[in-house]
């Protein structure tokens, strides 16, 4: 994506246009495929203003390249839509959920105060940041309540297949949350729209444009900052690598990171 905003945005684009990315994973396990986030899908790139949304696309400036989907990722990389058995979502914005009409026999995992707020806006974004169209195909969903185990100070994380951990990371939206994965080679957190920018976990810093779009953008000022606080505890604790949805910083260190010899088994897949 390509939005407006240059350097006070992030420093990946040039004097008036920033990059973001749309960093989804995709997991061999045992239990087949499992997807965390869908990005934007291939019916989005035919009619992106019906799917997506004028204002996002006019916000965004998405490049709408059908080779980027992560469908067609994941056949370059030898597999089936069928292949994916389980999709996990950090959340239900549209450039998270898109996809999701290319995987139509996948059970989708969310958690259910984030399926309850799309379902029943309560505020005017939520009305706007919510698209019906885009699980319109009646999705598998699978409704996770609160309350679980612990994980590395966390609350409430629920087991999902695969061995993934589903953990609470409220504020961006009212049912958020981070996606945990143990790779073999330690544990990695898709953090999603926890923060935007990996200034906020590694120094606390922030670009003046990108801390005022997450604050017109948020559900819960207070949980959210609280849950920034705690995820940089997390990154300077060195026990697990984490990363966010759009940070393209991030995603070029996790491709470069996948090309190294490792025991993983995980594909990064972004654009």
């Amino acid at each position: 994506m390509r939005p407006f905003g240059g350097r006070l945005l992030n420093e990946s684009g040039d004097r008036t246009t920033a990059r973001w990315v749309c960093h989804c994973l995709l997991i061999e396990t045992d239990e087949g495929l499992v997807l965390v986030d869908t990005g934007i899908g291939t019916q989005a790139v035919a009619r992106p203003k019906e799917i997506l949304g004028r204002p996002f696309v006019a916000m965004s400036r998405p490049r709408l390249d059908v080779a980027e989907t992560a469908v067609r990722q994941i056949a370059a990389l030898g597999h089936t839509a069928a292949d994916v058995r389980h999709i996990v979502l950090t959340h239900l914005d549209v450039d998270h959920t898109a996809g999701l009409i290319d995987f139509p026999e996948a059970e989708v995992h969310v958690y259910a105060a984030e399926l309850d707020a799309a379902r029943r806006p309560v505020t005017w974004f939520e009305r706007e940041r919510y698209r019906p169209v885009v699980w319109s195909h009646r999705p598998r969903w699978v409704e996770h309540q609160d309350g679980g185990d612990r994980w590395h100070g966390f609350e409430s994380v629920r087991g999902l297949p695969g061995g993934l951990l589903l953990v609470p990371l409220v504020g961006h939206t009212r049912g958020h949350a981070g996606v945990a994965v143990d790779t073999g080679d330690g544990w990695i957190l898709h953090a999603g729209d926890a923060y935007f920018h990996h200034d906020q976990v590694e120094s606390g810093g922030c670009p003046p444009g990108m801390r005022l779009f997450q604050t017109f953008v948020q559900a819960d000022r207070t949980t959210r900052l609280h849950n920034v606080d705690r995820l940089r505890e997390l990154a300077r604790s060195g026990d697990v690598t984490m990363f966010s949805a759009h940070d393209p910083v991030e995603l070029d260190r996790r491709m470069a990171a996948a090309q190294e010899p490792s025991r993983s088994s995980i594909r990064r897949l972004g654009s």
